[in-house]
């Protein structure tokens, strides 16, 4: 047996360096234990530690549906499930082909990575997720944020691309609903800009899929389907499970295929979960107490909690608690959380510098009374209500 080297002395010494400067700034990370009521999750429907979904997977098994895929899609790992998946999810979304992969983060950063070409631009809204700035990173076009929500912009950096002499495609990219402000982008807007100047329309439906939209389809399904139209059904927030689907063009599907390395070259997601996520989507599509729910509980959220939070997040479960200064963040987070509500702080460079906030997040694993008893603390901890927005 070979013998260990010892590392030379110093050798970690730059990652203690970092290390030390985040927690100067109140930005040190750290993995914290699930505890108290919850207030952080994206599990919006209640769904991921439901009996009823437990009941689907046991049902999954027993019709055979193996666990792991053994392989990538591209060699032994595609499995009836996946297939099955992809078309159930793009006849549900409205949307000519899917493709399943095993996180959204995987999918929207082999998205980025690979549809857009040389030449072409992405004009991405300024709060977009880091797995989208993820794939830009990788990828080939040149990409440009645009200030956040802003419709005119967005048409704004159109005309000046075209006017520069640019003639690759341009790619408009927003999400739906933004988990940390609970702000939605104004997608009809969007896609009249995307006809006008011949782009691509990629929305991120991450926090809507399950939530809004007939049939939980999201907050872009009313757009149809369209040649110019991508979108993400991110598969482990509201739906309880665990996946996202790139709902696209057929023709892009088979360009995923071929130019995805993140799809090439990895492993296939579980056919157990593809099978499970079909059966979530049917289920939530037949039943509307879900989302009737869901919708009572933000009403009554709103009522207690929408004065500390800025006008733009009414509508959404989000409830950004604005504090600005990371350690005051931190530790009203930390009281929260001693008090029994599971609360997290969010500090830069999740959101923009100054911004520090509470993220309140809103699912049916919390009741109205734990809503009334978290607002009361927040009185009690002496949080503001949030300037012109008392009631």
């Amino acid at each position: 047996m070979a013998t260990l080297k010892p590392v030379p002395m110093g050798v970690l010494d730059a990652y203690e360096t970092q290390l030390d400067g985040l927690a100067a700034d109140e930005r040190r990370r750290s993995l914290i234990p699930q505890a108290g009521l919850d207030f952080s999750s994206n599990d919006y429907l209640g769904l991921a530690g439901s009996g009823v979904v437990r009941d689907l997977l046991r049902t999954a098994i027993d019709r055979g549906v193996p666990i792991g895929s053994g392989g990538s899609r591209l060699l032994r790992g595609n499995h009836r499930a996946h297939e099955e998946l992809e078309q159930f999810a793009a006849a549900h979304f409205d949307s000519e082909a899917a493709l399943y992969f095993s996180s959204g983060f995987a999918a929207n950063a082999a998205l980025f990575a690979t549809l857009p070409q040389r030449g072409d631009v992405v004009l991405y809204d300024e709060l977009v997720h880091a797995s989208a700035h993820e794939g830009m990173r990788l990828g080939r076009a040149e990409c440009r944020a645009i200030r956040h929500n802003d419709a005119d912009s967005f048409a704004a950096a159109c005309q000046d691309y075209r006017r520069s002499g640019g003639r690759g495609r341009i790619w408009i990219a927003v999400e739906s609903l933004y988990s940390m402000d609970g702000d939605r982008a104004p997608v009809d807007a969007l896609a009249v800009i995307a006809d006008r100047h011949g782009a691509m329309l990629v929305v991120d439906e991450a926090h809507a899929t399950g939530c809004f939209g007939t049939g939980g389809k999201g907050l872009s399904a009313h757009l149809g389907q369209r040649e110019n139209l991508v979108t993400l059904r991110t598969c482990g927030k509201a739906l309880g499970v665990e996946g996202g689907l790139l709902c696209l063009p057929m023709v892009l599907r088979d360009f995923m295929v071929n130019r995805a390395r993140g799809f090439i070259f990895s492993t296939a997601p579980s056919p157990l979960m593809a099978a499970l996520v079909q059966d979530v989507i049917a289920m939530l599509a037949n039943d509307a107490s879900y989302r009737d729910g869901f919708e009572r509980l933000v009403a009554h959220g709103e009522a207690r909690l929408g004065h500390f939070c800025p006008a733009s997040a009414r509508g959404s479960q989000i409830f950004p608690v604005m504090i600005g200064d990371n350690g005051r963040a931190m530790q009203l987070a930390a009281a929260l959380q001693e008090q029994g509500f599971d609360v997290r702080g969010i500090r830069p460079p999740t959101v923009p510098q100054g911004t520090a906030r509470l993220r309140i997040s809103l699912s049916l694993n919390v009741d109205s009374i734990a809503i009334d008893a978290l607002a009361d603390t927040l009185d009690a901890l002496g949080v503001e209500p949030l300037a012109g927005l008392a009631a």
